[in-house]
């Protein structure tokens, strides 16, 4: 992998564990030698991970709307900052320019890009990895409704199973590194059984 897509939250959150953590995957990303790829801001986990990358010598990409950029901060010390049009063509530059995506904590637009990225794997738009790292069990409740929703049939095991999980930095790294995309049958994410 040469860039990963980190998505996390335009705030620090409430403990000071999810800074930690942040700071901690930008070390290792650049340590790796993989360039991250996030959106664009000086705030929050988002600000926090863009530095801690830059200060161990990575480099990093940020990818922000023009309509977010000052209520974002956007994060002028960057390798490379793209201003877009719109929320649409952030993310689509985003996993286009990725080899892979994490999340880190965050909120309503952390859920919604990981989903997003989920969803388009399910669909066979991209193979790529994606993971989650789970900072003090932060995204248990979202990895226990993904279950129940495999349980009620409305997601397949092979589905659920293509979202790594791990709680440091570095397992986590090795998992996307290790990742081989399933052969699939994009018909075969319905669950036509009516019973």
């Amino acid at each position: 992998m040469q860039r990963v897509c980190v998505f996390c939250g335009s705030s620090p959150g409430a403990r000071p564990l999810y800074g930690e953590a942040a700071r901690a995957l930008g070390a290792a990303l650049a340590h790796d030698s993989i360039e991250v790829v996030y959106g664009g801001g000086n705030v929050g986990l988002m600000g926090i991970l863009a530095d801690a990358t830059l200060a161990a010598g990575g480099n990093v990409i940020g990818v922000i709307p023009e309509s977010l950029r000052a209520l974002e901060v956007a994060h002028l010390g960057l390798s490379d900052l793209r201003i877009v049009h719109s929320m649409h063509e952030r993310k689509a530059l985003m996993a286009d320019l990725a080899d892979g995506f994490i999340a880190l904590p965050g909120g309503l637009g952390t859920f919604e890009e990981l989903l997003e990225m989920a969803t388009w794997s399910q669909l066979g738009i991209h193979a790529k990895p994606i993971g989650v790292l789970n900072v003090a069990g932060f995204f248990d409740s979202l990895l226990a409704l993904l279950d129940h929703a495999v349980s009620e049939r409305f997601l397949r095991l092979e589905q659920r199973r293509q979202l790594l999980v791990s709680e440091t930095p570095r397992a986590l790294l090795d998992q996307l590194a290790a990742y081989r995309a399933p052969q699939t049958d994009v018909g075969k994410w319905i669950d036509r059984d009516q019973r």
